[in-house]
This record gives structure tokens, sequence and C-alpha cells, in this order.
């Protein structure tokens, strides 16, 4: 690590001020600081606020918190392939598979992030912010394997300029740019984001298939009312079904809950009100349900398990930047997301998936749930003066 220090240190003068590359110093700065913690520290007299974690150090966190999900997505997607065509194949051909379709989204969701993102350091000359560390492994884990890698690109640069950048970066946008991402992806190619064969990787002309396979996803099973298509309780918890590559396996998204609740990056409140919401609202559906909407009768917690709720639940709703702030409002926002992705999900045939649409529109709502409960808090104390 020392002959990196040294060469690091060697090349900085170019990017001081005077430097022939002193435009870029913006992504230089950036890039060592990913690689080592400045020596910068606050004054050791007047108030500040010291403390060892910083973004970069939290956007690392849930980084390892995705990759107990991403493993599992890899070997999933090498599972179903060598299903659909009939084949054997061992846990590593599996996985293999898997790693190979996987690595090249990842790979074009940070280069397509990351390049849109230098392109605006260079232009405002500030550092490049951690954000998208995090934006760029959520995205390709939350597209079908077969999306193609053009569109993946565009949808990313999409939502880094709009969804972040006009905002003014990290920290200032006000919906989660992973998710704005796929609902680009959901908006403007409809039919690469539905269907059956997306989620099976290779399997968009349909060639090799054996008979009687379905790469229908359990989600999309229930919204048709073929409830007895649907697999069993333990293997949606597990993540034996098709789907989007990290939102299959409800036990790794948990590990992975697991880790930013230890770590105190993710919130409890949010997480456990999303899952609260979720299972009133299907609860409540129970109750009213009909014989014209099957749907209505699935039982709540399946409903906790199917599509993209725990991975929403665990991984978008706790985003610290999108949600909302006050303690009182986490529960509010969280119940809310919960209970409007069931009853989109249910009740709107358009939209299968209802936990994007909670989740972007309660991001929307955040700031206005935060204002209600702050203004609550001074009712409550200006009234303890008066009494």
């Amino acid at each position: 690590m020392n002959i990196l220090r040294n060469y690091i240190d060697k090349i900085k003068p170019n990017f001081e001020k005077g430097g022939k590359l002193e435009k870029w110093l913006p992504v230089f700065e950036s890039f060592e600081t990913f690689l080592y913690v400045l020596g910068d520290t606050a004054p050791k007299k007047g108030a500040h606020i010291r403390d060892a974690v910083d973004l970069k150090r939290v956007m690392s966190v849930v980084v390892i918190a995705l990759i107990p999900a991403l493993l599992f997505g890899m070997w999933n997607v090498g599972e179903y392939h060598y299903l659909s065509i009939g084949e054997n194949a061992t846990f590593f051909e599996k996985f293999g598979h898997g790693f190979i379709r996987v690595l090249p989204l990842i790979l074009v969701s940070y280069i397509a992030g990351l390049g849109t993102e230098f392109v605006f350091v260079y232009i405002k000359g500030h550092e490049i912010e951690e954000g998208f560390l995090v934006s760029g492994m959520l995205i390709p884990m939350i597209v079908p394997v077969d999306t193609p890698l053009w569109m993946v690109a565009l949808a990313t640069i999409f939502a880094v300029i709009f969804g972040k950048e006009v905002f003014g970066g990290t920290g200032m946008n006000i919906v989660n740019p992973a998710l704005l991402t796929r609902a680009f992806l959901f908006f403007s190619y409809p039919a690469k984001m539905s269907g059956d064969t997306i989620w099976i990787s290779g399997l968009s002309e349909g060639e090799g298939i054996v008979d009687g396979f379905s790469g229908a996803t359990p989600l999309a099973s229930a919204a048709a009312g073929a409830m007895d298509k649907l697999p069993s309780t333990m293997d949606m918890f597990m993540g034996y079904v098709p789907g989007s590559i990290g939102e299959t396996s409800v036990l790794a998204i948990l590990i992975g809950a697991a880790i930013l609740l230890f770590t105190g990056v993710g919130s409890w409140k949010i997480m456990l009100s999303v899952f609260a919401g979720g299972a009133v609202m299907g609860l409540i559906l129970n109750f009213f349900a009909t014989e014209t909407n099957p749907y209505m009768a699935l039982p709540f917690y399946q409903h906790l398990l199917l599509g993209g709720f725990a991975f929403g639940a665990v991984f978008m709703a706790t985003d610290p930047v999108t949600g909302t702030q006050t303690e009182t409002g986490k529960w509010i926002y969280g119940f809310l997301i919960g209970f409007i992705a069931i009853i989109v999900r249910v009740l709107n045939p358009a939209y299968p998936e209802g936990v994007m649409m909670a989740i972007l529109l309660m991001n929307v709502f955040a700031p206005l749930i935060d204002h209600y409960v702050i203004q609550a808090n001074i009712k409550k104390r200006l009234k303890r003066v008066k009494a």
C-alpha cells in the first residue's frame, strides 16, 4: 500500500493549483479520499462534531449489506437459466453463469453513473459525491437480468441528472435515484420490464426453452389470479423464484438488514413500519376478499415475501436523504409505504409491483410529513408553557 500512497503523492502536484491538470483536482481528490482517509481534522478547540463515521463509510456499509442478496441473485440467475434449458449444473456452474450475466450490469451502472458525475464535477469544480456508490449497486439489483445494457446506461444517466444533480447533488435529491432509474425503464420500455422471459438470462428469443418451463414470477402469477401456480411460502422466503437480481431472497435481504441495524446505518423504525403497513393492508384486503379478485385473498404474510417488497423496505425506504428525518415521521412514512404498496399491487393491475410507486410517492411527501410532525411538537410544547 506504501507504493500506491507514494504514487498518489507523486502525481498530486499535477492536479493542484498551477498544475497542468488542475481542473481535474475534484476528481483526483475523490479517488484519493476513496482510498485513504484525509489527515484533516477539526480544531481541538470550539464546538465541532467528531465522529469516526463519514459518508463514504456509511455508503460502504450499505454496499456490504447488499452483498448477500447480490451473491444469491447471481446464483439464482444461473439456477433458472439451467432450469429453462433442462440441463443439470453444479453450484459453481450456476453461480459462474450468473456472475457473468450480472457483472456487466454492475459495470455499466457504475461507468454511466460515475461518468455523468465526472462531467458535473468538472463543471461545478466540486468533489465527487459518494451517494452513487450505493445507487450504482442498487440499480442492477432491481432490474431484470435480461435488460439491455444500453437501457441500463440511459436510465442511469437520466436518474443521475434529473434525480440528483438538478437538485444540487447528494443530500439534496428528493427521490431515490435507483428507483427513478427503475421507473424510467418501466415507463419507457415496458416490454423489457414485464413478461415471463425477462427474468431468465438468455431467453429473449425463447431459444432452447424446455416444455413446461415458465419464467413467471410469483408476483405475476398472483396478479393474473393464478394462485395455484404460486410457490410455497418457504420457497418465496428463501428466494427459489424468478425475479429481479437482488429482490428474490428475503432471507438474504434480512441478513443485509441485520448488518444495517447492527451498524446503526439503517432505521429499524422505517423497516418495521413498512412491513406493518403492508401487513395491515393485506389483512384489510383479506377481510373484504371477493371471488372476482382472488388476489385480495392472498395471505397478508405472503405479500411481504412477493416481488421487491422486502428489498424496498430494507434498502430503498431507509434512504436517509429521501426519507423522513423525525422519529415520529419515520413511523408514518414507513407505514404509508407498505400500506400504499399493497393497494397499488392488488387493486391496480397496471402496476403489478406497487413498492416502487409507493416509495417514490412517499419520497415526495417526506418533507411534508416532517413539517407536520415538527408543528405538532411545537404546539404541544406551547400548550405546556401556557399551562
